[in-house]
């Protein structure tokens, strides 16, 4: 029965304040047994089954009570958010997808998702090392185990010691497990051989939610003062929905597609300065042009280009000298989705913050403590990615093939992908030099774009049968 109290005690109730009446003032403190007959009365208070409690609404003026929440009192800027990474032609699909496993027939025989590069999904083996030591934190018990090599006891034992009564079904500190941080500033550090301090370090639930944290620190001001946050074209579209979300103002700038998706200082100027006749242009999201485009920039291992390699930008800051490396305010953000790992299910990621006022830091960390902590099971997991083993570890060796043959994989679908897309008629795609995603262009017959006219369809209409499209290749 406490148990239950609590629970009430935690719930929200949407327009019971001004609207009371016996239904909305109902508690479990009162006991009524199947051999009972009305519900009984505890302290003025009523307790009713489903069924008797539909009765007394009816009798209360012969109507049901209004809703508190409709589309028409929601937050308009709820409503204003899109996220065609999971819209309405992956809902599409994945009715296509029931109504075949019913016994339903179409002109082909499987549905292929490639509206996200979910790498497990699509079949790809998790890295051994990374499972066993999540293993043993999960269930300490099996650290007697002879299956498990020293070097994932140890790694596991490390990160159990870090947390609240040596389990990870604790809390940690808001920032992440002290011991967590600290392996990342040294991973950090080791690859861009600059130093990284771990108090600048938060772990997060996947990258996406630090993103999302920082923003909320960026975004205000209304009317002409609002936040413009820049962003590039294509997008991930977890940038719009945000920026929509938090009504701040999108602001394009647009990568150079015939030129393999390269970034034009100048269009970076361009939007900034037409950006500022209508908002204050206050952060640029420079993940850009690795997802959905395929560039190399991010996805710090998947990089297929022979002649490209992956370069931080806390590392470009710092070779730019003191005045940018010193002042220059930039949050960058890893995960355990991607890479070589695909582990998106465990929602591991963190964010380093370099230059960032002391006191905005003390509200990054109360806006931090909001959400307690991210989920242990992905700091772990997130340890492991920046903490791997050593060659001279007994884990090395499998470890190394492991990642190799997953990357190997990777790259060979990237060039796989490029060009069964280009042997189409129509389409034209870049080479993919990174990432895990491809971003062809469809060209429509000009008959087409005619007969499209000539139906009497729309200028938006007309723009949806053209243009790009976004492919992820994990599959």
């Amino acid at each position: 029965m406490y148990r239950l109290q609590s629970l009430a005690a935690r719930s929200l109730i949407a327009g019971a304040l001004d609207q009371c009446s016996p239904l909305t003032l109902t508690s479990f403190t009162g006991v009524r047994h199947k051999s009972q007959g009305p519900p009984v009365e505890k302290y003025g208070q009523m307790r009713f089954i489903t069924a008797e409690a539909k009765v007394a609404t009816e009798r209360l003026n012969g109507k049901m009570r209004e809703r508190t929440l409709t589309m028409e009192t929601l937050n308009p800027q709820v409503k204003a958010v899109e996220y065609a990474v999971r819209g309405p032609i992956v809902i599409k699909a994945g009715e296509i997808e029931r109504y075949m496993e019913e016994g339903g027939t179409k002109p082909f025989s499987e549905v292929i998702k490639a509206n996200i590069g979910d790498a497990h999904a699509m079949g790809q083996q998790p890295i051994t090392f990374l499972r066993q030591v999540v293993a043993l934190c999960m269930f300490p018990e099996l650290m007697d185990s002879p299956s498990f090599p020293e070097d994932v006891k140890w790694r596991a034992r490390r990160i159990l010691e870090g947390c609240g009564g040596h389990s990870l079904g604790s809390y940690s500190a808001s920032p992440g497990v002290e011991c967590i941080r600290k392996d990342i500033a040294a991973y950090i550090e080791q690859r861009d051989g600059v130093p990284a301090d771990w108090e600048n370090i938060y772990l997060t639930t996947g990258a996406s939610d630090g993103i999302m944290t920082v923003l909320r620190l960026l975004v205000s001001g209304k009317d002409s003062s609002r936040t413009g946050v820049m962003i590039p074209i294509p997008q991930y579209p977890l940038y719009s929905a945000a920026i929509s979300e938090m009504d701040a103002v999108q602001v394009n700038y647009y990568l150079d597609e015939d030129n393999c998706w390269a970034l034009d200082i100048n269009e970076l100027h361009r939007a900034f300065q037409a950006a500022k006749q209508h908002c204050q242009p206050r952060v640029i999201c420079i993940i850009n042009p690795g997802n959905p485009t395929g560039r190399c920039i991010v996805y710090q291992d998947n990089v297929y280009a022979p002649d490209c390699q992956f370069h931080s930008f806390k590392k470009v800051l710092y070779e730019m000298g003191p005045e940018y490396f010193n002042s220059v305010e930039l949050a960058s953000f890893h995960s355990t989705s991607k890479g070589y790992t695909g582990e998106c299910g465990f929602r591991g990621g963190y964010m380093e913050v370099i230059n960032m006022d002391p006191e905005v830091k003390a509200q990054l960390v109360k806006l931090l403590s909001v959400r307690l902590c991210p989920p242990l099971a992905g700091q772990a997991a997130m340890d492991v990615i920046v903490n791997p083993p050593q060659p001279d570890e007994h884990s090395f060796k499998q470890f190394h093939q492991e990642k190799s043959s997953v990357l190997g994989a990777l790259a060979e679908k990237a060039k796989l992908t490029e060009q069964i897309l280009n042997a189409v008629p129509g389409i034209k795609c870049n080479p993919v030099q990174g990432a895990m995603y491809a971003f062809p262009r469809i060209f429509i017959p000009p008959k087409a774009v005619e007969e499209a006219k000539a139906s009497a369809h729309t200028s938006a209409e007309l723009e949806l049968c053209g243009g790009s499209c976004f492919f992820a290749f994990v599959c």
